[in-house]
């Protein structure tokens, strides 16, 4: 049934039909454009990336490889030395020790790339940091646990009336403990900070940079050098060494009593009356430094 409208015819147009336009044989398809430069050829990698600048990915990598092969060995001869040997010979304690800092230095620099990429380089591994002293320090303190363990392998911290023995299991179990928090806080407290965490102290304010005053620290005002201030103690009680646990204790110490007043400056020009509130109502928990 065809539809018509009221009224009105259906009747063949007096209008000759329009002639086709004449489109000649199909054309084949236009070939693909080339490819621009920039589609060509990608762009080049940042030259902070190659061998010997501060990114170099060959020099991230070598560090890291050697970060672990330490780890691993240190483990295998902690786990060697605790189960052939009796428990009071001090030959486990190098091995714990070397794989104590091969775990910070690796964490120090995975923290870094994780939670504050744009700072994440080879110096965050901190490897290099403060040489020759740092070097000096960890080999005095490996040579001092060699020589004792050797030499005077029964030596306890005390007399034997006053306790010796049950004072060195005592004090070594505490460095255990001291090693395991301060190893915590120092990395819970880059976590949290993220990009407002540094290991350069900064004089100029960064838009990324913001005050934390809650987790860690809400605790510590400064919780990653309270964590490393115990850490590096805990590591020579482990180690049972008499001579560099002072040492260390007051090596680190005069570190952090410089640094902690001249950071604190910068902190009150960034933040104002908001720090300098929260200086005082939170502790360091470094003895002697407020």
């Amino acid at each position: 049934m065809i539809a018509r409208s009221h009224g009105t015819r259906d009747l063949p147009s007096s209008d000759p039909p329009e002639p086709k336009a004449d489109r000649g044989p199909p054309q084949p398809p236009s070939p693909p454009l080339p490819p621009s430069a920039a589609e060509r050829d990608p762009p080049p990698p940042d030259k902070q990336l190659y061998p010997g600048h501060p990114r170099s990915l060959s020099g991230i990598a070598l560090r890291a490889f050697l970060l672990g092969a330490t780890l691993s060995l240190s483990l295998a001869l902690l786990i060697l030395a605790l189960t052939s040997t009796p428990p009071t010979t001090p030959l486990w304690r190098i091995p714990f020790f070397f794989a104590a800092l091969s775990t910070f230095h690796f964490l120090e620099f995975w923290t870094t790339a994780r939670y504050n990429t744009p700072a994440a380089d080879v110096d965050a591994f901190l490897l290099a940091s403060n040489w020759p002293a740092y070097a000096i320090a960890h080999a005095s303190a490996t040579a001092e646990c060699l020589v004792t363990g050797v030499f005077f392998p029964d030596r306890a911290w005390a007399p034997a009336a006053l306790g010796g023995p049950a004072l060195t299991r005592a004090l070594i179990g505490l460095g255990l403990v001291m090693v395991a928090v301060g190893q915590a806080v120092r990395t819970v407290a880059m976590v949290q900070c993220g990009e407002s965490f540094n290991h350069i102290v900064q004089s100029r304010k960064k838009d990324s940079h913001f005050l934390v005053t809650s987790g860690v620290y809400a605790v510590f005002r400064h919780p990653s050098y309270f964590g490393f201030f115990w850490w590096s103690v805990g590591t020579q009680l482990v180690l049972g060494n008499a001579v560099c646990s002072v040492a260390y204790a007051v090596v680190v110490w005069k570190f952090f009593s410089a640094r902690i007043p001249r950071e604190e400056r910068f902190l009150v020009g960034f933040f104002g009356v908001e720090y300098v509130e929260y200086r005082n109502r939170v502790k360091t928990w470094i003895p002697f430094i407020q």
